[in-house]
């Protein structure tokens, strides 16, 4: 190998190689301790180390690096202490998950490392939202994020690099090249020559580095870092290297041919630069010893410390406690007049008024800039906050949510428009595994309200009218609102954007522009987990919520006999049970109805509550009524029978005579 130490001094020289060999001895002794089984998993990156260590060395210790499974040499280059990161790997206290995950899993905003999960693309829709939040902040920084040669296939990786490039976000994509996706060559992998040649689709700038070579990563780096700090852009880097060990230990490998890894045996980054430091009498052989004796006996002492540890208690209520962020509600009661306005009016007051007290709370969705969204709930908001605020995003609802957690990261409260509720199906992982895992796995928030505008009875057919709220109503982590009026939508809205969870909130379609309401001018929030009982009696208790609470109220004004508790249940994601409890236990009848289909629908969960909490109050099964068990047809005719909103007055009347 060639080495140019022009412009750099010994000092850093030397760094460059103890920072090299901080991981690969710890590595050594892992692979030992894994034969020994005391620990339970090793995803090597033996061969890699110069990449790790280069880039996070060509950085300045407040930029973020978001690293994977091989990249150890960013954490011990950040100085993260060893014990902690035995702690970690062992599933010990003194980690960053306390037990929770496992090996690289896990962030620190101490050392501004954000881990990966192991869905392998997220990670670099986050880095977009990091580095937007740079520019945002003008800190003039640079965010590095990894990943493999196998990664670049997913859709978050195209996505990722799509956005940094339409937004000229200062992000450093590096693609670690070894080889094979596990034990997948690259040939198999993708059909270009270099996965550099990917960033030319993008507008993008896209270099090849020798992985192996210790002072090109570094100076190359560091000339683009430098670059993108005063012009931001992102650029590609595809590093050529190899991995010496298999995808994880047990993988072996088999699988690669004996000639290619003595091929890249003999261009060991570490043997290699070791040797050059020699032979420019930059390293003297009794150095040498004493840095790799210095090295070890951390590496041994700091294993004292994490074996020696106590094994983690397990505790129900730390457990609970520590899926949500604690949030402190403000009650803001609004001391202004009120004006009959639309739902959909309600939705863009809020998010108006939120957008003047939060100063710095961004916007992102299809088409919501100078077009004002597809319903136009943001028209005007161009004028009034500025594009930097309020962003059109391209169609990639995976990183942008993605990005909203990098936001989130960085300190920035963002919300997300789905243009329709049904397109979060697009962006599902980062949701349901990103977002609302983040806070129980390494104590960060996810600060990211999700809009969905949803429901049918507009034939607006299978892929824009669905009510897909039960799939985030059984996900930890998650806060789902839902609600049913305009004073509602408004009050809850801002709450939801003053909560530092991640919140789904759901906006039926039908109501944006047939529900009208008195509601004050002036700012207000209100709280999370309580129900609203909008009709008091004592014959059944009707659970709703969304449009289907409109449903019940025309039934029951059809039937003015009967007298009923209709409760609004407003929120899904905390459950207002004591209302419900309380009301079935007065009334001794139940009966659920929302729009979602039946089988998997919240009604079945609320359901098993009252059977387990008012078995002994009830007088009649407590019953369920949904919309078919069939997708979200087209046609009105078709569309009305799906819907179960005439069906519901049969169902009560049967419940009522039971």
């Amino acid at each position: 190998m060639k080495y140019n130490t022009e412009k750099l001094e010994k000092n850093v020289l030397i760094q460059l190689y103890i920072n090299m060999l901080k991981p690969r001895l710890i590595e050594e002794k892992m692979l030992v301790l894994l034969r020994q089984g005391k620990i339970s998993k090793w995803f090597s990156g033996i061969g890699q180390e110069a990449i790790s260590v280069g880039v996070t060395m060509a950085l300045n210790d407040e930029e973020y690096v978001l690293p994977m499974h091989r990249n150890l040499g960013v954490f011990t280059t950040r100085k993260i202490p060893f014990y902690r990161l035995f702690g970690q790997w062992q599933g010990k206290a003194s980690g960053f998950t306390k037990g929770r995950d496992r090996s690289f899993h896990f962030g620190t905003q101490q050392y501004k490392i954000v881990g990966m999960i192991s869905h392998l693309g997220p990670q670099l829709g986050v880095a977009d939202g990091i580095a937007l939040a740079s520019k945002l902040k003008s800190k003039n920084q640079v965010t590095a994020v990894f990943t493999g040669e196998g990664g670049t296939s997913e859709g978050d990786f195209h996505e990722a690099l799509n956005i940094a490039s339409v937004w000229d976000l200062p992000v450093l994509f590096c693609v670690e090249n070894n080889g094979y996706g596990l034990s997948t060559p690259t040939n198999e992998q993708y059909n270009c020559k270099n996965i550099a040649d990917k960033g030319l689709g993008y507008g993008m700038e896209s270099h090849i580095i020798d992985g192996n070579n210790i002072l090109d990563v570094y100076n190359k780096v560091k000339h683009f870092a430098e670059s993108l700090r005063t012009n931001p852009r992102p650029v590609l880097l595809e590093f050529i290297t190899f991995r010496m060990r298999g995808h994880e230990e047990a993988s072996g490998t088999k699988y690669v041919p004996k000639e290619l890894m003595e091929t890249w045996a003999e261009k060991d980054p570490i043997e290699n630069y070791q040797r050059f430091l020699k032979s420019e009498s930059f390293l003297t052989e009794d150095d040498d010893i004493k840095i790799k004796e210095q090295i070890v006996n951390e590496i041994n002492e700091h294993l004292d410390v994490a074996f020696n540890e106590d094994a983690i208690v397990s505790n129900e209520s730390l457990e609970l406690n520590d899926v949500y962020q604690k949030f402190e509600y403000q009650e803001v009661i609004s001391k202004s007049n009120s004006k009959e306005i639309r739902f959909i009016d309600a939705i863009s007051e809020s998010l108006k008024q939120n957008m003047e007290r939060h100063k710095d709370l961004v916007i992102m969705g299809q088409d919501i800039a100078e077009y004002g969204g597809a319903f136009k709930i943001t028209e005007g908001f161009i004028e009034l906050f500025g594009k930097e605020r309020i962003r059109n995003t391209p169609i990639c609802e995976s990183a942008i949510i993605e990005a909203a957690m990098g936001l989130s990261i960085s300190g920035i409260k963002s919300i997300v428009e789905m243009q329709f509720a049904d397109f979060v199906t697009s962006g599902f992982n980062p949701v349901v595994n990103y977002l609302a895992k983040s806070h129980y796995r390494w104590n960060q928030n996810a600060d990211v309200v999700i809009r969905m505008p949803c429901g049918g009875g507009v034939s607006a057919g299978p892929f824009h009218s669905q009510t897909n709220e039960a799939w985030f109503t059984k996900t930890p982590g998650l806060k789902v609102v839902y609600p049913a009026f305009p004073y509602d939508a408004k009050g809850l809205l801002a709450t939801s954007i003053n909560d530092p969870n991640p919140v789904l909130f759901f906006e039926h379609k039908g109501l944006y522009r047939s529900i009208r309401q008195e509601v004050p001018i002036d700012y207000y929030t209100l709280p999370f987990g309580k129900a609203s009982v909008i009709k008091k009696g004592s014959q059944v208790t009707i659970i709703s919520y969304g449009a289907a609470v409109h449903w019940a109220l025309e039934t029951l004004d059809r039937n003015s006999d009967i007298l009923a508790d209709l409760i609004d249940l407003r929120t899904l994601q905390p459950l207002d049970t004591e209302t419900i409890f309380n009301s079935v236990k007065k009334t001794g009848r139940a009966i659920i109805l929302h729009e979602d289909s039946l089988f998997g629908g919240i009604a079945s969960d609320i359901s098993a509550l009252i059977m387990e909490h008012c078995f002994e109050y009830l007088d009649a099964p407590v019953k369920r009524v949904a919309s078919l068990e069939t997708p979200i047809p087209f046609s009105n005719q078709l569309e009305t029978q799906y819907l179960p909103k005439n069906r519901f007055e049969r169902v009560l009347n049967e419940l009522l005579s039971y």
